[in-house]
């Protein structure tokens, strides 16, 4: 069944447009009193078709249940930026994997270094990337996508969350050891393909994060955010 997301429902009726609504009229060729479903927000809505035009669809609720595929925690992700396509890998695979947002973070480290102006182009497309991971996957919201943080700032937001895990090659402490419940916030900080600084390790621990191991293989900067993400989910029983 066709899946789109908005941002507001009301009790019984709601309204599609723009680029889904071209979709629906002119792709999908759909029909007064077809069925879709529609998410927004962490449910699920399944809806008729009323009206459908190339720019407005209407619809009457049917049903609301909450979105089955999302997880119990919010795991929030904090990515060096990696140069070339890496960026749009890890997003895309981030969303299927239930990470509730991506900010994409300057270190010292990082070999593609955009500018303000030229990352918020990238940004329109990791948005977009976003949301199309979230259709596939079925996902109950579409993660956003942010940047560019800086470390301090990255730093200020993970020490929020009820845990962060911060992957380091120098780790001490390993993934299994990890003691992370469901229906918290987890914050997850990976680097670049160049890793951490020596200083900024120093600044992580110096506010009390502990560098987590991944292993004895060193992970490409695109594997070790899917690789943790992956071994949080199953910790925390949301795989």
């Amino acid at each position: 069944m066709p899946r789109f997301f908005v941002d507001e429902v009301d009790s019984n009726h709601l309204s599609i447009d723009g680029a889904d609504a071209r979709h629906i009229a002119l792709s999908l060729r759909m029909a007064v009193g077809d069925e879709i479903t529609v998410c927004s927000k962490g449910y699920d809505y399944l809806c008729r078709l009323t009206q459908i035009t190339p720019e407005n669809c209407l619809c009457e609720v049917l049903s609301v249940n909450e979105a089955e595929s999302e997880p119990n925690i919010k795991l929030h992700l904090f990515q060096a930026v990696p140069k070339g396509e890496k960026a749009e890998i890890i997003v895309q695979k981030a969303v299927e994997l239930g990470v509730y947002d991506i900010t994409f973070v300057l270190t010292s480290r990082c070999i593609s270094r955009p500018d303000d102006k030229s990352f918020s182009k990238k940004l329109n497309r990791y948005n977009k990337i976003a949301l199309e991971a979230a259709k596939q996957s079925r996902r109950g919201i579409v993660p956003r996508v942010y940047g560019l943080a800086t470390l301090s700032q990255a730093i200020d937001c993970l020490i929020k969350y009820d845990s962060s895990v911060w992957c380091y090659e120098k780790g001490s402490e390993s993934m299994s050891s990890l003691n992370l419940a469901p229906n918290t916030e987890i914050g997850l900080l990976i680097g670049s393909e160049g890793g951490f600084s020596d200083d900024e390790a120093v600044k992580l621990k110096s506010v009390g994060f502990k560098p987590v191991t991944m292993g004895k293989r060193i992970l490409r900067c695109e594997t070790a955010p899917l690789a943790a993400a992956v071994i949080i989910m199953n910790q925390t029983g949301n795989m």
